[in-house]
């Protein structure tokens, strides 16, 4: 037994946090190679290693995966200080580069200095696409930056195969990702670039992209659907990722055919990312003005928000209430009431079906079965997990509010 446990231990040196041992970068200068300032790592790498994240049979195991700040052109390599089978037979490593092979598409060098020489032709590289939108990001520590949005599809020429680059990062940044049949010509892509000096020229840097579906809707209609959407890693926190939503917004609500703009299971930062670019642009509809938000929900603003902004009649009731919070003065406590009883209203909803599945039970179930079920349908427990989503709500709101506040 001693013995067994003694060569679990030996073989458990030879486990990495793949995590860790991935080392990513956006290189725009020769330098940035060497540079461990500029590396980041993945959040999540189980969908290439497994649940565990975990690479067998290498000590000191890196693994870099290295990107041209625009083209995308790719360094791969891999480098350990030591192999399993150097020290045991019989026990066979796992294949690190197989399995990113599987995602990074042909085309990537192993070779550093053939990957630094590739730099020399950013300079080439110019955004794909329609130009959609052009902003800036002002820096105390560097100044001012300007970024583009631009709208592209699978025809733009050398499209399809920067898209097969940028994707890879959605297995390591999107916990359930997964790559699209680009091929489908339903499909748009909205970019976001970093125009940038380098030697006197004007280079473009990628930031991060957004995918969208474009689904029909009987009878002339179509529905775009978000599908994915990633600001990279050292871009994030710096309101990118609404830039790039508010420019889709609008660009789709230049086309009379669209009904409106949904997402594909969003995730819960991508609601309130949602939440603060709709509060956005509906704050300035003359439905949603301050003096009509505590008359309550109307179907004034369901129509304006629709016609206007493509927006949805759920999405809309929650741009109400984050407005309709702004302009409520919550120290009064007669407003404050309506207030919370409005949203409560709302949030009731699921427990109020609760209630008409406990009617239809009532008239098939034994007593001792509809005895269970009203143990998961009592009347203080709903009324305490009302108040506990009501309290998280609008907690979510007051940030937005408070975002809202600095865009004035």
């Amino acid at each position: 037994m001693a013995a067994v446990n003694t060569m679990e231990k030996k073989l458990a040196e030879y486990k990495c946090d793949t995590n860790e041992a991935i080392s990513l970068k956006l290189v725009r200068f020769p330098e940035d190679v060497e540079d461990d300032g500029t590396t980041f790592h993945p959040e999540y790498s189980h969908q290439i290693f497994g649940d565990d994240e975990v690479a067998f049979g290498y000590k000191g195991l890196q693994i870099q995966l290295f990107y041209t700040a625009g083209n995308l052109s790719t360094l791969f390599k891999v480098k350990y200080s030591s192999k399993v089978t150097e020290t045991f037979d019989c026990v066979e490593p796992d294949d690190v580069e197989g399995k990113i092979r599987e995602i990074v598409p042909a085309g990537f060098t192993y070779n550093t200095d053939d990957f630094i020489s590739l730099l020399e032709k950013e300079a080439n590289f110019k955004p794909f696409g329609t130009l959609l939108h052009t902003y800036t990001v002002h820096s105390e520590e560097a100044g001012e930056f300007t970024y583009q949005i631009h709208k592209a599809d699978i025809a733009c020429p050398g499209f399809q195969e920067y898209h097969e680059r940028l994707q890879t990062f959605l297995m390591w940044f999107i916990e359930t990702a997964s790559f699209i049949d680009a091929d489908d010509d339903r499909w748009d892509f909205f970019l976001v670039f970093e125009k940038y000096n380098k030697d006197g020229e004007t280079l473009y840097a990628t930031v991060g992209y957004m995918t969208v579906y474009n689904y029909y809707v009987y009878p002339d209609k179509t529905r775009p659907r978000v599908s994915q959407m990633l600001i990279l890693p050292p871009f994030q926190g710096e309101g990118h990722g609404a830039q790039l939503l508010e420019a889709v917004h609008r660009f789709y609500c230049g086309l009379p055919k669209v009904q409106d703009i949904t997402a594909e299971d969003p995730s819960e930062n991508y609601v309130k990312l949602r939440d603060f670019v709709l509060a956005k642009l509906c704050q300035g509809l003359p439905s949603f003005a301050a003096d009509k938000l505590h008359l309550g929900f109307s179907a004034d603003m369901v129509k304006e928000a629709q016609e206007k902004l493509k927006i949805n009649k759920k999405h809309a009731r929650r741009v109400y209430e984050i407005l309709r919070l702004r302009a409520t003065d919550m120290s009064d406590e007669v407003k404050a009431r309506e207030y919370r009883l409005e949203v409560k209203k709302r949030l009731f909803g699921p427990y109020r079906k609760n209630q008409r599945e406990l009617a239809k039970m009532r008239k098939c179930l034994r007593p001792e079965e509809l005895v269970s079920h009203m143990g998961q349908m009592d009347t203080q427990t709903q009324h305490e997990e009302l108040e506990k989503s009501y309290q998280v709500v609008v907690e979510g709101y007051r940030r937005i509010i408070e975002r809202l506040a600095t865009q004035a």
